[in-house]
């Protein structure tokens, strides 16, 4: 289906909304380097929350979670555990607040504030920033060619080569689209900081919202007239030792799929993809635009709403669409083109399903609300590329006493040399996103263990972080070399292992934080754990302190809020699959967690 000019005119006014942006609030970031890099700390929390739920609507996650929502059905509803998508439950309930409270600007600058200013803190300061930065420029590079050679689908370079006075090679047409659309986002972002990037991101929400609900609808009222092609077991949420799905009578190639993919038996699967998720969440965010957002908050209870919010604002939105794009690919698999070198692709399901099935004049609706998907999350990893390279580098180590005018103009040069340096690596890269995944996933693999140890153990330092991170990281590059044809979850336990010794190995050998830098921690943050030296001396010095003593009701807390998350995941499925029992059960069980999170969580705030 080729793009009408109703949809040229949508994507034209998304283009023009969000530009103008860095233009009306250019003034806005230059009054100080917090107002640029964290909005002033002034910005309120429903509004970071809908930007962080904006930034985490990308492209590349869509695809994937259309594509196991085809294959498993319901079920699938439980992969994205793998990231862990219930982290933001961990962060609502005491992580957000915890990190707020500590009144930093990045990752890297909490590093000093739990460990010191020191020469022995700064390899763990070191690290942190260059885990960051390589994050940072990984998203970026590959995101920006993925949004490049989704474009190409629908636009095709023949319609804008008139127009243009040069020529650009075919193989390069993805990297053209690409830029373009990366150079407006840095437009945005750069001009405004964190206050434009939040008003952009809530415009294209708005988009993503309209999208998602329209899809849904057009999926439902074609699913009401027909039987759905989907082998039995597909509509049930819940699984057992394995997932007996057997597509054979309905689509064979499936099957193909769910052998290639290797979750079985689903059992062991996801009682690794638990332990692996529970053990990321209480380690904390990564430092990213997650992170960002949350130091952006007016306080720590505005920390923890915000993150609360993500949950509503997000994935009942972004699994509308999910469902409406899988019901429309299931009613018309048979016309869509998902083969690719003789084999199916299943994440080609997407873009097939716009392009064949998608009505007239909806089209552009559809590809503002990708392309906002897209702009969004590469704005926020442009933010925190910018705030680890200015503050905690720039004015750490470089010009300390830089004027407010100095400040500007290299936040001005960072954002812009950030954006070449992902560009040139998408360029001159030619297989990026493996590569990149590669590096990002080696990089995550090993962040575990020293970011749990960092909360809850006080005899945890600088130097057992350095180690436990670069051990792990290690780990994790050498062994998917060693266990080619494994998934990589099966051996998480074993990198976790090494990667918790040398964390414990590299505190126990040296001496531990000043007791000054760890009070002053305590006494700020007031975490639950294993802190009883230092929590013996701040109630020595401060009789009135109350330590937290929360940990079981945080943990009610956290199990209650999975529960909400996931039925808030599933009730917008159900409705969409004309599922009327199971959806009210579903919204009787979310109406239980909200009344309960209400009494013993927003309450206690």
């Amino acid at each position: 289906m080729q793009l009408r000019t109703i949809d040229y005119f949508v994507i034209l006014l998304y283009l023009v909304a969000v530009s103008s942006l860095g233009i009306v609030l250019r003034n806005r970031g230059k009054k100080s380097k917090d107002d640029y890099l964290l909005g002033g700390k002034n910005l309120p929390w429903w509004m970071l929350g809908i930007s962080n739920a904006s930034g985490m609507f990308d492209i590349s996650g869509t695809l994937w979670m259309v594509s196991i929502m085809f294959v498993y059905g319901v079920k699938s509803i439980w992969l994205p555990w793998l990231w862990p998508v219930f982290n933001q439950v961990f962060m609502f309930v005491f992580l957000a607040a915890w990190l707020r409270r500590s009144n930093v600007t990045t990752g890297a600058e909490w590093m000093l504030f739990r460990f010191g200013d020191t020469q022995r803190a700064s390899r763990a300061h070191a690290i942190i920033i260059v885990f960051a930065l390589v994050s940072c420029l990984g998203f970026m590079a590959y995101g920006f060619i993925g949004l490049g050679k989704f474009i190409e689908i629908f636009i095709p370079f023949q319609l804008l080569e008139p127009y243009i006075p040069f020529t650009v090679a075919p193989e390069y047409v993805a990297h053209f689209y690409g830029i373009i659309f990366t150079l407006i986002a840095m437009f945005y972002a750069v001009m405004g900081g964190m206050t434009s990037i939040v008003w952009a991101d809530i415009i294209q929400y708005a988009f993503m919202a309209v999208g998602s609900v329209t899809v849904a609808v057009i999926a439902a009222m074609e699913l009401s007239g027909s039987a759905l092609p989907v082998p039995d077991g597909w509509r049930q949420l819940f699984f057992g030792w394995h997932l007996n799905l057997d597509w054979s009578a309905v689509i064979a190639e499936v099957n193909t799929k769910i052998e290639a993919d290797r979750f079985e038996p689903f059992g062991i699967f996801f009682a690794l993809m638990a332990a692996k998720g529970i053990l990321a969440s209480i380690a904390g965010p990564t430092p990213n635009y997650d992170m960002q957002k949350i130091l952006s908050t007016r306080s720590p209870k505005e920390a923890a709403l915000m993150s609360m919010s993500v949950n509503i604002i997000l994935l009942p939105t972004r699994y509308l669409m999910i469902i409406g794009f899988t019901v429309l690919g299931l009613l018309h698999y048979h016309e869509l083109n998902l083969g690719i070198n003789g084999a199916v692709d299943f994440e080609k399901i997407l873009p097939a399903v716009m392009s064949s099935v998608i009505p007239a004049g909806l089209l552009g609706l559809f590809l503002v609300e990708l392309m906002a998907a897209f702009m969004g999350t590469f704005a926020g990893t442009l933010n925190t590329a910018q705030a680890y390279l200015v503050n905690d580098i720039y004015l750490k180590s470089v010009k300390p006493d830089a004027s407010q005018v100095q400040i500007n103009r290299i936040q001005l040069l960072t954002g812009v040399t950030v954006v070449l340096i992902s560009i040139l690596i998408g360029i001159y890269t030619k297989d990026v996103n493996s590569i990149l995944q590669w590096i990002v996933g080696a990089l995550y693999g090993g962040y575990i263990a020293a970011n749990v140890l960092k909360w809850y153990w006080w005899r945890f330092n600088s130097t057992g972080f350095f180690w436990g991170m670069a051990i792990g990281i290690l780990a994790a590059m050498i062994f998917p070399t060693l266990f080619p044809h494994t998934v990589p979850l099966y051996y998480f336990p074993l990198i976790l292992i090494l990667s918790f010794a040398g964390s414990v190995a590299g505190s126990l050998l040296t001496p531990p934080t000043e007791m000054n830098v760890l009070k002053n921690f305590y006494r700020n943050v007031n975490p639950w754990g294993f802190w009883g030296p230092v929590r013996e001396q701040v109630c020595l010095e401060n009789p009135d302190f109350i330590p937290n003593n929360r940990f079981r009701k945080d943990m009610f807390n956290v199990t209650i809020g999975v529960i909400a998350q996931t039925a808030i995941t599933a009730l917008p499925v159900f409705v969409i699959l004309l599922m009327p029992f199971e959806g009210m059960v579903t919204a009787t069980v979310l109406a239980l967690c909200i009344l309960i999170l209400y009494r013993t969580w927003y309450r206690q705030l």
